[in-house]
Formats: C-alpha cells, sequence, structure tokens
C-alpha cells in the first residue's frame, strides 16, 4: 500500500508543477508520463479540486484547471520608521507559514534586501507588500510610490537611459549610496529565486532562474517600482550555493560577473562602436572574472572587438576575461582582435632596424 500510495503523491505533485503550463491537457500530460489512464489521472484531478490545491472551470471537453491560492495577504507599510527586520519576523514571516529552511533563507534574504532598498532609496512614502502561496510556490510583490529605480540609477550615475541602468544591474555592485550599501541586494536576489521582476518607469526587467540574461520589455508608464519574486516552496537551491557561484576560485568575495552582452544594444543596432564596448565594460575592472555572454549577438564589429579583447585586456591583464555562447562569427572577430594585439605586442620588441646611407 506504501508503495502505491508514494506514486499517487507523485503523479498529484507533477499535476501541481506543470498544471500553469498545461492548464487544459494536464491530465493528458500527467497520463502520457506516468503511462496511466486519464481516468486515473483525473481521480488525482478530483482529490486535488476537493482538497481546494486546484480549481477547475468549463465543460467536459473544455475543463481547465488551475491552482488555488492557500493564502492571500497584503499590507500597506509607512516607509518612515520602517525596519526591514522588524517587519520580516513580526508580518511576512508569520504570513508566509511554514518553509524548509533553505527556502526560507531565500525568501528572508530577498525580502529584506527589496524592502531595504525601497526604504533607503526609492523617495517614497508607502510600501505595499503582497504575499500569494499555492501548494507549489509562493509570489511576492512589494511596490513602493517613489521615483522609480531605473530613474534613480540613470541619475545618479548619469547614464543616457533608464535601459543602461539594467545592464549596470546585471553585472553586480551597483549601488547609489556605496557607503552605505554594497550593491549585491539586486543582483544575488534575482539568481535566488525561480522568477525575479521588476517594473519601474515604463522599463520591466525579468529573470528567469537558470538563465543568465536579463530580459528588457517596454511597459507603459508606472510610478514607482514593483519587484515581484516567486519561489517554489520545495526548491533545493540555497543562498550558499547562489553566492558559491560568484566567487572566484578560494576567495569567497563577490568577484566573477557574467554580463549579457546584448544589454549593451539597443533595438536592432548592431554592436560595432568603440562606446558600446565602453559601455559594456564600464565597473568591471572591480571583478577578477569577467564572463561576456554572447546569447542573441549574432555578430560584432572590428572596433567593439578590439577594444574588449585587446585594449581592455592589455590595461587590465588582472582580470580573466572569457567569453560564452560566441558563435563563429563573433569567436573569428574576437580572434582577429585578439591577434592584432599580439602582432603589435611583437613588432614593439623587434629592434629597431638602422636606416643605410
Amino acid at each position: 500500500m506504501t508503495g502505491v500510495r508514494s506514486r499517487g503523491e507523485d503523479v498529484r505533485r507533477f499535476i501541481l508543477e506543470h498544471v500553469e503550463k498545461h492548464p487544459a491537457d494536464i491530465a493528458r500530460v500527467a497520463a502520457d508520463h506516468f503511462k496511466i489512464t486519464r481516468q486515473a489521472v483525473n481521480k488525482h484531478l478530483q482529490r486535488l479540486t476537493s482538497g481546494k490545491a486546484l480549481a477547475e472551470s468549463g465543460a467536459t471537453r473544455n475543463r481547465s484547471y488551475r491552482l488555488c491560492p492557500l493564502s492571500e495577504w497584503t499590507k500597506r507599510f509607512q516607509v518612515d520608521g520602517l525596519e526591514e527586520d522588524v517587519v520580516w519576523r513580526n508580518d511576512i514571516l508569520p504570513a508566509m507559514g511554514e518553509m524548509p529552511g533553505n527556502v526560507r533563507s531565500i525568501w528572508q534574504y530577498g525580502f529584506t534586501e527589496m524592502l531595504n532598498n525601497a526604504i533607503d532609496h526609492s523617495g517614497g512614502t508607502q510600501i505595499t507588500v503582497r504575499i500569494r502561496k499555492s501548494a507549489v510556490a509562493a509570489e511576492m510583490m512589494i511596490l513602493d510610490n517613489g521615483v522609480g529605480i531605473f530613474r534613480k540609477i540613470r541619475e545618479a550615475m548619469h547614464l543616457l537611459d533608464e535601459r543602461h541602468a539594467i545592464l549596470e544591474l546585471s553585472k553586480g555592485k551597483l549601488t547609489t549610496d556605496p557607503a552605505n550599501h554594497t550593491g549585491e541586494g539586486i543582483f544575488f536576489s534575482s539568481r535566488m529565486f525561480d522568477a525575479f521582476d521588476i517594473l519601474s518607469g515604463g522599463i520591466f526587467l525579468s529573470h528567469q532562474a537558470g538563465e543568465r540574461e536579463d530580459w528588457i520589455l517596454e511597459r507603459g508608464r508606472s510610478a514607482g517600482t514593483a519587484v515581484w519574486m516567486k519561489l517554489h516552496n520545495h526548491t533545493a537551491r540555497t543562498t550558499r550555493k547562489i553566492f558559491g557561484q560568484y566567487a572566484n576560485g578560494e576567495d569567497y568575495g563577490f568577484n566573477k560577473t557574467v554580463v549579457p552582452v546584448k544589454l549593451a544594444r539597443y533595438g536592432q543596432e548592431q554592436l560595432v562602436s568603440r562606446s558600446q564596448a565602453k559601455r559594456l565594460l564600464a565597473r568591471v575592472a572591480v571583478f577578477k572574472a569577467v564572463i561576456l555572454d554572447f546569447r542573441e549577438v549574432p555578430s560584432i564589429g572590428q572596433a567593439f572587438a578590439d577594444e574588449i579583447f585587446r585594449v581592455f585586456a592589455n590595461r587590465h591583464p588582472e582580470i580573466a576575461l572569457s567569453t560564452v555562447h560566441a558563435g563563429a562569427e563573433v569567436k573569428r572577430m574576437i580572434e582577429r582582435a585578439k591577434a592584432g594585439g599580439t602582432a603589435m605586442e611583437a613588432s614593439r620588441k623587434q629592434p629597431a632596424r638602422r636606416s643605410r646611407g
């Protein structure tokens, strides 16, 4: 009986974890996965529905399912005198309910970092926190009525455009108040959660677990900043593992970064100029290892490549510069830039020829 019950639990967990992507055909997907009949899957669907883990709608042929929230919670806070650790302990932790230790640590890190950012940097007067928890995952949104995070970064760093702020955020170690903040909160929070989004001033940043690049989407203008985080209730991820991914060698400090190269361009423009390369390389000298991610960048220009792989590389030999997801055309341009640097170095070492006559 124990084996049968265990398999039934596996089927129900599979349904819960996949129903968001397959609301109308989850019975077929589960039946195919476990090699059982749809009638058998329907019994599990009925059990989940009666237990209010799932909600169903539509007639038999058009029936669909969705996750039911087990709990929903909202509270508005006044910024004046607000302390993130007190809010976490007195309000958020009771609202979240029971969690495995590693999950609780991730939520504590993400929430306190994001709330502290809103308190110290938003310039707003109110912050609203919303929590929604289902049988599979928990979601949290933190909204403030301040100036907007991307606008704040643009103004503080004298950037040309708010989209530059996302490029800088993707590198890490970005703060508008270096005396009081390390600039690591958003970077590490975005890597700890299954999904991490920021909407501010019409710019939408989205980072998904397992993806190295950050996405920029244009939306309607919005006041303040909204941060949305989602995490599976039983993830194996830990804060220690995430921190460790960005430590280089035996140094456990934050000294390695992955830079999405595509964020250095606007729209469909090509990456061809030295100014674009300098924008991409801004602040990366604070790291010991820099990985340039060329995903979705089919080609680069000679000047762009030369600025990175010859000029910058020669100026900063102490930085380990590497690439990932570079296509054949990009690799050829990188090798050309490196070869140019080698040739110039060799020519400097050649003894000067004496002129005759």
